[in-house]
Order: structure tokens, then sequence, then C-alpha cells
């Protein structure tokens, strides 16, 4: 299994790639959200009604560096006990423009994981496991407020979607040296690793621009995930029994999170290239919007500086995205709140981030 992740992994990452409106926080279980950032395609006054759009999404990252609040735990790479994820995911995304104003958005994730560490089978050696498979299904409508065939300096799109619960949420595998007698056994796999989270949910965009001249420009993007299920009934404790104060602080499950992104920057195009650099906000949040927050879920954000390069052609676009973290933060979960209130000592869990995320790929029009 193990040496088969590694030839998929391998080959992967010379699939065609392109910057998508993904998430990637490690251990903090921030999903894909799929589909072409917009800020990528602006609206073509030209294009024929009934065009399509076709997106080959992909990223990568390692998650290996453990935050307490923004507290970096640098010894635990020092010891060898940090948790090391490898998270690879395949967007494919199919967007119908029905007119210069409308359009409608499929995106279909693959998902291939590993993770390994040494707490989660017996602390004497590291070991991996791995998940792979659909991950969850976004449906999304999007709409131009200002008519792209006269607001030629600017505009806002709006867009609003389903998340569906088509990704595997209890994918199991094996944890070893545990038990009584040392041995192995099957359970499911950490919260940050599973391809879905089990839950219908409702997404949220607001995406702009603005061009100040012909090649000079800024962008903006807000995108909010409503998970309003509260617990998703899968155990966090790898095949074993939860332990009293997991069931105290009803970690003993997993959580169905909320998610948000927030990115702003500048453009500046030539002929055939554009550039852009920005920021991009990344966040779980330590309690959903809508709905209870119960469960297990390592909520947190990053900062990181966004800067991006696109190829074009006429129908065909190249492009390369590579966010690097400036700040990290694992914020105090409701379940370590709980703890925190029930012991009466202070409580605040941790997660592993990565240092940059991999963005890069394709889009082509027909």
């Amino acid at each position: 299994m193990k040496h088969t992740f590694r030839i998929v992994l391998t080959l992967a990452l010379f699939v065609l790639f392109t910057k998508s409106n993904t998430f990637a926080q490690g251990c903090v279980a921030i999903r894909s959200t799929g589909g072409l950032c917009t800020m990528s395609e602006h609206p073509d006054s030209l294009a024929p009604q009934g065009s399509w759009l076709f997106n080959a999404n992909s990223r990568y990252f390692r998650s290996f560096r453990h935050f307490v609040g923004k507290d970096e735990q640098k010894q635990r790479i020092q010891q060898g006990t940090n948790v090391i994820n490898h998270a690879f995911t395949q967007d494919f995304s199919l967007t119908r423009n029905f007119n210069n104003r409308w359009s409608f958005a499929l995106d279909l994730p693959l998902v291939l994981n590993n993770r390994s560490s040494l707490y989660e089978h017996g602390g004497a050696n590291r070991r991996s496991t791995q998940s792979a498979g659909i991950g969850d299904i976004r449906l999304t409508g999007y709409r131009w407020l200002l008519n792209p065939a006269t607001a030629h300096n600017g505009n806002i799109q709006l867009g609003l979607g389903v998340k569906l619960p088509t990704g595997k949420y209890g994918a199991t595998d094996d944890f070893y040296n545990v038990g009584p007698n040392g041995g192995s056994r099957v359970g499911p796999v950490d919260q940050s690793i599973q391809p879905g989270d089990g839950g219908w949910g409702i997404t949220t965009e607001i995406n702009a621009y603005y061009n100040f001249t012909h090649n000079f420009g800024m962008y903006g993007t807000f995108f909010y995930l409503f998970n309003p299920r509260d617990e998703n009934g899968v155990s966090t404790a790898r095949g074993g029994t939860p332990s009293a104060t997991a069931i105290a602080n009803t970690s003993a499950v997993m959580s169905v999170p909320d998610q948000e992104l927030v990115r702003i920057g500048f453009s500046l195009g030539t002929k055939s290239l554009d550039f852009s650099a920005g920021v991009r906000y990344e966040c779980l949040p330590v309690k959903d919007i809508i709905g209870k927050s119960d469960g297990f879920r390592r909520p947190g954000y990053i900062l990181s500086a966004e800067p991006g390069v696109t190829y074009r052609l006429k129908k065909f676009s190249v492009y390369a995205f590579v966010p690097v973290a400036v700040m990290r933060d694992r914020t105090q979960s409701v379940a370590d709140m709980r703890t925190t209130a029930l012991t009466g000592k202070y409580a605040h869990g941790d997660a592993a981030f990565a240092d940059y995320v991999v963005n890069v790929g394709a889009s082509f029009r027909f």
C-alpha cells in the first residue's frame, strides 16, 4: 500500500494542475473547495453563449510544523515526534457559461493522503496511514452583478452553491503497536486525511476585480462554507475506546466544521503573461455560524503571501500559485475550552501546518 502510494503520488505531480479555491492547513482539516478562482477568468463579453470551461485543479502540501496558538513547537521536529501529512488533491471542474453573466459549475475532487506519526502507532516507531478516493462534490451557480459588455474596468460576482457529502468520512486503515498485546487494529484515520467531512454544506462566494489601467488591477475573493451538521458520528479513537476526557468534552467523535477563505491582491499583465501578488487567509473557525460546534476539530488559520503567474493563449491557460505561510495559529477549540472548565487547567491542542502549498495547472474554454 505504501509503495503504491509513493508511485501514485509521484505520477500525480506530473498531471495538469490549475489554480483553484483550494485550502491547505495540514492537521487543520480544511479541505479543497474546488472550482476555478474567478479572478483568473474575467467575464468575456464576446464569449459565445453556451460555452464551457474545463479545469484540472491540483494542489500538494507537506505539513510537519506543530503550533499551539501562534507558538511553534520546534522540539517536535528535533525529537522526531512531529506528525507529517502529505496531501494531494486533484479537482476536475466543468463550468457552463449560459451567457456573459450567468454560469454554473460542478467540481469533482479526488484526494490522496498519507499521514505518518509515532503517537498513533504505539510511540516507538513511525508508521503511516493513508486515505484516497472521491472528496465532497460541489455545485455552484454564479452571476456577475454588472454587465460585462459595459463594465470593462471592474465587476463583482456572487456565487451560491451546495457541497454534497460524497467523500468518505469514515475511511479506515491499520494502526500498529496498539492494544494490550501490541498488535494492530483497524480504525478511522485522522480527521485531517479523511476525504470528506460527512455534511451537506452551503457555499457562498464574492469575487471582484478592478482594473486601474489596461495592464494593472486588483482582485478579491471571499468564500464561506456553512456546515450545519454538528458531528458525523465517526470515532476519533482510531479503532480503540474513547477516553473519559474525550467523552466529557465531546471530542470522541469528529466535528463537521465551517470553512473560510479570503484573498486580496494585485495583478500585472503583459501580452500573454499575468503576474499577481496578494495575501491569502484560510480559516477553520472555532464555532460554526449555523448549528452546534461539538465534536473534535482542530480550529486555526493561516495567513500566506501568494505570488502567482498565468500564461494565456486564446482558449487555454496554464498557471502556478504558491502561497507561502507568514502566520499560523492553532486556536483553542470548543473541546479544549470544555476540558479547561472541567479540570481547572488550561487546555490547548496543537496542529501541524505546512510551510507552503503548490497549486499549478491549466484550463480550457470550448
